[in-house]
């Protein structure tokens, strides 16, 4: 079973940065796709950023120049530098791997909280 630990959550001001980091069980280039998803309160989970095994990535419109998905292959992890951050971008952030053939995995996420 693959295990995927996001860690870097925390409550910003408005116009701060956070670096959100996903650790995984299993070499992150196993994987077909990985990315960070987030769910705010009464809504529905959505991408933010992916990355796939080719290294090519793909954002939201509403983080397209401020946030920036990178893996980090000593430390075997998908981080997602934030910068800019916005109170809209206050949610629960998850890790997501998507391998070639099977279900994909899920974190249990990390809380972002941007104060105005």
């Amino acid at each position: 079973q693959v295990q995927l630990v996001e860690s870097g959550g925390d409550l910003v001001q408005a116009g701060g940065s956070l670096r959100l980091s996903c650790t995984v069980s299993r070499s992150i280039f196993s994987f077909n796709v990985m990315g960070w998803y987030r769910q705010a309160p009464g809504k529905q989970r959505e991408l933010v950023a992916t990355i796939t095994s080719g290294g090519s990535t793909n954002y939201a419109d509403s983080v397209k120049g401020r946030f920036t998905i990178a893996r980090d292959s000593a430390k075997n992890t998908v981080n997602l530098q934030m910068n800019s951050l916005k109170p809209e971008d206050t949610a629960v952030y998850y890790c997501n791997a998507k391998p070639v053939l099977g279900s994909n995995f899920w974190g249990q996420g990390t809380q972002v909280t941007v104060s105005a």
